[in-house]
C-alpha cells in the first residue's frame, strides 16, 4: 500500500488505471453516494469506487470485477470531502497522532501544521524526516515553515537561518511561510524576514500572515510584500476588509476566540454572498475545547447561521484545497484525490456516521474503529524530558521591580511591584504570585512577580511552553519548588501543588510538551486541572494558553523570555536572565 501519496508510483498509477480497465477489483464501492461535486457546487448522485488510498473512479458505472470489493448501498447519505484543518498547532498537549485520531473520527483527515516545536527541539533533518513519515499515518499532514520563534532565544539566529529555511521550503511536505506574527519587523525595514519571504514565493508556496488589529493600510503592504492569507480578523467588518484586498481570509473559531458565529452574522449583514475566498480554523486549540467538535463544529455553527450548506462544506475542504493549490489531490470528491471521505446521515450533521482515512475506516457507522500503533517518538529524538539538574532555595531570589501584569489569558503588561518579594510565602488576598522561567538545562533563569494569575495558586510548574523552558507560579517558594520536582520526576508536565500536596497534574513525556494519553484522555484531564486553577482564582478563558503566550513577543507589551523579561513595543531587555 502507498502510504507516500505525494509520490504515487508508477506501478501504483498503473494499477488504479487498471481499476478503470477492469483488470483489478477496486478496493471499496460506495454506491448510489450523492456526494458534494465541488466543480459544479452541487449535489449529484454517483457510485464512488475507491483503490487503496485514491479514488479511482465516480459515475454512473459499477466495477466489471468485484472479487474482494466491499460494496456499501449508500442510498439516502451523502459523502462529502474529508475536512481539512488549514491552521494547525499540533502540539498543544496533544501529539499529531493523537490530534489526529480524534479530529479525524469527526471528520478532519487532513492538517496543515505549525511547525515551530519541532523546529526549536530538534535538528532540521531530523524535524523534516518526522513531517514526511507521520504521513504513514492515514491522515495526512502538510507543514509550514517558520520564520522566527515568536520568542527572544539565545540562538535566534542559528536556529532561523537562511539555510535552514531553504531546507524546510524544499520540502514537499511544507506547503506555506509562516504563521508571520514577525510582520511589524517586516514593515519596521528587517530585510531578513523579507528574503525568507521571497525565498518562500520562489518556492511556489503561500505566505500565511497574522495581522490582528491589522488597517487596511498595513494590510496593503502586507500583501504587497507576500502576504495571501490571514486567520486574525475578530468581526465580520474585518473578514470583509481582508477580502476586499484580495486575501484568503481564515476565519477562527477557537479557545480563546469562539466567536465565529457573530463574525458570519457581521458578514451576512454588510452583504457577504459568496464564501470561495473564506475558510475555517480552529487556531490549534486546546483539547478541551474540541468536546463539541473540530472542523465539523465549526460546518454546524454556518449551517445554523444560514450559510448554504455547500458553501460551509466547501470553506472546510475544496477551498483550502484549491488556495493551498492541491485540489487535485484534497479537497474534491473526484478521480485522482485521496480517499478522505465523510458518510454523513444529513447535510445538517457535518459530524459523519462513517470516515474513510487514505481509504481506511476511521469510523463505521458511528462506531470509531480500534488505533493503530503509537507514532515512534523516541526513534525520532522526541522521548522524556531529562531534568539533570536541581532548583534550590537560592534560585527563589526575587528582586525585579518590573513585574507582568496579565490583561487577559494571552496580553501582559508591566506593572511595577510594591510587595516584598524576599518572603517565603505571599498573601492569598492578592493576586500577584512569584513568576519564573527557568532554562529547560538548567543554565540560566529569570525570576519576577506575575498579577493576575490566580489568588489562590501556591505551587504550580509547566515543563510546557512555548519554548520548552520551565514556567514556576506561586505563592510559595516551598510548594513552587515541589511543584518543579514532580515535573522532573514525571520528565515532563503541568503540575499544580498546595501544602506539599499534588493537587492536579498532566503527564508530558513527549518532550515535556505533549501527552502520548488519546484527546479524549486528555480533554478530562485538561478539565480537572482548569478546574482546579478556577478555584484558585483563575478567571480567563484558557490557562493552558497562557502558559503557551507568556515568552510569546508577537504579542503585547511585555513578555518573559530567554535573555530576561522584553518590552515588545520598545524591543528591549527590561531585565537580563540570570546565569546559575
Amino acid at each position: 500500500m502507498s502510504n507516500q501519496f505525494l509520490f504515487w508510483s508508477k506501478a501504483d498509477l498503473r494499477r488504479h488505471q487498471a481499476v478503470i480497465l477492469g483488470e483489478l477489483a477496486p478496493s471499496i464501492v460506495l454506491q448510489n453516494a450523492t456526494y458534494l461535486n465541488a466543480a459544479r457546487h452541487c449535489w449529484t448522485k454517483a457510485n464512488i469506487w475507491i483503490y487503496d488510498n485514491r479514488i479511482v473512479y465516480v459515475g454512473d458505472k459499477m466495477p466489471s470485477h468485484t472479487n474482494g470489493t466491499e460494496i456499501l448501498d449508500i442510498d439516502g447519505k451523502y459523502v462529502v470531502p474529508g475536512y481539512i484543518e488549514p491552521h494547525a498547532h499540533p502540539f498543544q498537549l496533544y501529539n499529531p497522532q493523537t490530534l489526529g485520531r480524534y479530529a479525524s473520527a469527526r471528520g478532519t483527515t487532513t492538517f496543515m501544521c505549525d511547525n515551530l516545536m519541532l523546529f526549536l527541539s530538534l535538528p532540521v533533518t531530523k524535524a523534516l524526516t518526522i513531517m514526511e513519515d507521520l504521513n504513514r499515518l492515514p491522515f495526512t499532514y502538510y507543514w509550514w515553515c517558520r520564520y522566527d520563534s515568536q520568542s527572544e532565544l539565545l540562538n535566534e539566529d542559528s536556529l532561523f537561518s537562511l539555510s535552514n529555511i531553504k531546507k524546510m521550503l524544499a520540502s514537499p511536505y511544507v506547503i506555506q511561510g509562516g504563521e508571520l506574527t514577525s510582520w511589524p519587523k517586516v514593515l519596521q525595514g528587517d530585510d531578513h524576514i523579507l528574503h525568507l519571504m521571497r525565498e518562500t514565493r520562489k518556492a511556489g508556496k503561500r505566505i500565511e500572515g497574522h495581522l490582528p488589529g491589522a488597517s487596511e493600510k498595513t494590510l496593503t503592504q502586507m500583501a504587497l510584500l507576500g502576504v495571501d492569507c490571514d486567520h486574525e480578523a475578530m468581526t465580520g467588518e474585518e473578514a470583509m476588509m481582508r477580502l476586499n484586498l484580495g486575501l484568503t481570509t481564515s476565519l477562527r473559531y477557537s479557545s480563546i476566540r469562539p466567536d465565529l458565529s457573530q463574525i458570519l452574522k457581521e458578514m451576512k449583514e454588510i452583504g457577504a454572498a459568496h464564501f470561495d475566498r473564506v475558510i475555517f480554523t480552529t487556531d490549534g486549540s486546546t483539547p478541551a475545547f474540541y468536546e463539541e467538535g473540530v472542523t465539523d463544529k465549526m460546518i454546524s455553527i454556518a449551517l445554523e447561521e444560514g450559510i448554504d450548506p455547500i458553501d460551509a462544506y466547501k470553506m472546510a475542504s475544496y477551498n483550502i484545497a484549491r488556495y493551498y493549490g492541491k485540489e487535485h489531490i484534497l479537497g474534491m470528491v473526484a478521480p485522482g484525490r485521496v480517499a478522505h471521505l465523510n458518510i454523513l446521515d444529513s447535510v445538517q450533521h457535518p459530524n459523519p456516521e462513517s470516515v474513510l482515512a487514505k481509504g481506511q475506516w476511521i469510523k463505521r457507522d458511528g462506531e470509531v474503529m480500534e488505533a493503530g500503533a503509537p507514532f515512534p517518538w523516541s526513534d525520532y529524538g522526541m522521548g522524556p524530558l531529562e531534568l539533570n539538574w536541581d532548583l534550590s532555595r537560592k534560585d527563589f531570589q526575587f528582586s525585579s521591580l518590573a513585574g507582568i501584569e496579565m490583561v487577559n489569558s494571552v496580553i501582559t503588561k508591566p506593572y511595577q511591584i510594591q510587595l516584598n518579594p524576599t518572603e517565603e510565602k505571599l498573601n492569598m488576598e492578592h493576586d500577584e504570585c512569584f513568576f519564573m522561567l527557568v532554562d529547560k538545562k538548567g543554565k540560566w533563569r529569570v525570576n519576577t512577580l506575575v498579577k493576575g494569575f490566580a489568588k489562590g495558586v501556591s505551587g504550580f510548574a509547566s515543563s510546557y511552553s512555548s519554548t520548552g523552558d520551565l514556567l514556576l507560579i506561586g505563592k510559595s517558594k516551598r510548594d513552587m519548588l515541589a511543584a518543579f520536582n514532580r515535573v522532573k520526576e514525571m520528565k515532563g508536565g503541568i503540575v499544580l501543588v498546595e501544602d506539599g500536596e499534588i493537587i492536579s497534574e498532566v503527564k508530558l513525556p513527549l518532550g515535556g510538551g505533549m501527552s502520548s494519553s488519546s484527546v479524549e484522555e486528555l480533554i478530562q484531564e485538561e478539565k480537572a486541572l482548569t478546574s482546579e486553577l478556577r478555584k484558585r482564582g483563575y478567571h480567563f478563558e484558557d490557562p493552558i494558553y497562557s502558559l503557551l503566550f507568556f515568552s510569546s513577543t508577537h504579542l503585547p507589551y511585555i513578555r518573559i523570555t530567554q535573555l530576561g523579561i522584553y518590552d515588545v513595543k520598545k524591543k528591549v531587555i527590561l531585565f537580563p536572565s540570570i546565569m546559575r
